[in-house]
């Protein structure tokens, strides 16, 4: 005879509630087993693969893919596809950073006005998100143009030459990149404002803290949590990126999200492209378990 157990008033027994949590959690297990690890563990075993003839997959397993990502192949060594990844960190650790620049006063900005006003704003910085990106890359295209006013004060300050304009370029990739990205770094971060507990800052104050100090201890420690789920909603997709790149770099701004298409794409090679995509998934959760590690150990 099953033993009986009381769980929130009612009382059951373990297989009971065995079975209750398969039905609360199968679901849920079974939407990550399909679309995410299956597809995953396919990417990698695709990625050892091999090109056939006319872009068809050969199913013979080495580690060619690895080497010609690091730049060998059979007419010697080349550091193209190094460089194009090292940009494309550097890109994201840029873009991520002036985020949470901008996203944090934005947040206590935010933060300080009424609820109606609160609405208001955030529709202001969350509804352009929801326009497709291509359309809102396109503006930007028309916008950094060398008619319009950001070239001609460019222009004025010496910035660019006479008859240039930002687009395309890397400011311009930056400038995409960043409004991109904004949104969903200010969500986070004005939760975490929301939930501040001024008391701490209070006694820091008392304590003769500095303003810099009170800052530091008093609202960036309690934020950490906000700054991480910022990251992550920006820098994962930063990583991948290559819309942006491809309009507003002028198709010479190669990142490897534009090289992952292109395999996938026009150049019909698969499973180098899977194996880019191993790549960009390391880079990407290598570096946010080197920022949470790091940077929560600094905010403590």
């Amino acid at each position: 005879m099953q033993q009986t157990e009381v769980f929130e008033g009612k009382l059951t027994t373990r297989s009971r509630m065995r079975k209750f949590g398969v039905l609360l959690t199968g679901p849920g297990i079974l939407w990550l087993l399909v679309f995410l690890l299956i597809p995953t563990v396919f990417l990698i075993v695709l990625a050892f693969a091999q090109r056939g003839s006319y872009g068809s997959i050969d199913w013979n397993f080495s580690l060619l893919n690895l080497e010609r990502l690091l730049g060998f192949s059979s007419f010697g060594w080349s550091p193209d596809n190094l460089l194009i990844l090292w940009r494309s960190v550097k890109i994201a650790t840029f873009t991520t950073v002036l985020c949470i620049l901008f996203g944090l006063p934005m947040a206590f900005w935010i933060a300080n006005h009424g609820k109606s006003m609160r609405a208001f704003l955030f529709a202001l910085i969350m509804v352009p998100s929801c326009t497709n990106l291509v359309i809102r890359t396109a503006a930007w295209m028309i916008l950094l143009g060398p008619d319009m006013f950001p070239a001609s004060i460019a222009r004025f300050l010496g910035l660019i030459a006479e008859g240039e304009s930002l687009y395309p370029g890397s400011f311009a990739v930056y400038v995409g990149m960043v409004s991109s990205m904004l949104p969903f770094a200010v969500l986070p971060l004005y939760t975490s404002v929301e939930r501040l507990d001024w008391g701490i800052v209070e006694a820091a104050r008392d304590l003769y803290a500095g303003p810099v100090r009170t800052f530091y201890h008093g609202i960036l420690s309690q934020m950490m949590q906000g700054i991480i789920a910022s990251v992550i909603l920006t820098l994962v997709p930063s990583f991948g990126m290559y819309v942006i790149s491809d309009l507003l770099g002028g198709s010479k701004y190669m990142l490897i999200g534009n090289l992952i298409q292109q395999q996938f794409g026009s150049a019909s090679d698969w499973p180098f492209g899977a194996m880019l995509g191993v790549v960009l998934i390391l880079t990407s959760v290598i570096s946010l378990v080197i920022f949470q590690r790091v940077g929560g150990k600094n905010f403590v």
